[in-house]
């Protein structure tokens, strides 16, 4: 894994960069390059996510309030892109502060504290954005579409000016990584981030750092 250090200067080749935004892949383009060259790890730092929240509402001064909140839950919640732009208002209980995850790719259901920063900004969203069903949406009142929400976290990672382009799955991993190293057990993550197959969460714990504290003393 790369160190501090080295992801500063991380560079991917122009080439790839150039690909990247045009969408120049597949059997007419050159091909997509591996994760690896593009970006040095997977998931975002704690420090890198609250950057993004604030790029979010420089992004978009019309949909800041909508945009940081989309991030802020993705990120304390584990979600995919899919399972934020399809939350409802329904799943929501702002009196008992929880919030009804429903994943896919048949993922496990579960129930989710919501914490104040979640409560506030999800109370000032439904006043915005009154008489919707869905909590994330555009303008017309239709849910906010998978590609706009792509486009906008990137957007947001540019304003951030994160040293690697970013897509909205790495909130997820992030979610995994923060937790594992916060001392969480794997099956509790597991069943947080809705795994069937505990094998998806190990990644988190074998990347916490938390368990090689005391190999050395100064």
């Amino acid at each position: 894994m790369p160190t501090p250090d080295s992801i500063s200067i991380f560079s991917p080749s122009k080439t790839d960069l150039q690909a990247l935004k045009k969408g120049k892949f597949g059997s007419r383009g050159i091909g997509r390059p591996k994760n690896d060259t593009l970006r040095p790890r997977f998931y975002l730092t704690p420090d890198e996510v609250e950057r993004l929240i604030a790029a979010a509402r420089k992004a978009s001064p019309r949909h800041d309030l909508r945009d940081s909140t989309l991030i802020l839950l993705m990120y304390r919640h584990g979600l995919r892109v899919t399972e934020a732009v399809h939350l409802q208002w329904s799943q929501v209980d702002l009196n008992q502060a929880s919030l009804y995850v429903r994943r896919a790719k048949r993922g496990i259901h579960s129930v989710h504290p919501l914490k104040g920063g979640e409560l506030r900004a999800l109370r000032q969203l439904k006043r915005e954005y009154p008489e919707t069903p869905y909590i994330f949406v555009t303008e017309r009142k239709t849910p906010l579409e998978i590609s706009t929400a792509r486009k906008l976290v990137k957007r947001a990672g540019v304003v951030a000016e994160l040293p690697f382009p970013i897509h909205p799955h790495m909130l997820r991993h992030a979610c995994g990584y923060v937790l594992a190293n916060a001392g969480q057990d794997t099956r509790s993550i597991q069943h947080y981030l809705g795994h069937r197959n505990i094998q998806h969460t190990v990644r988190y714990t074998e990347l916490c750092s938390e368990r090689f504290r005391d190999f050395w003393s100064d």
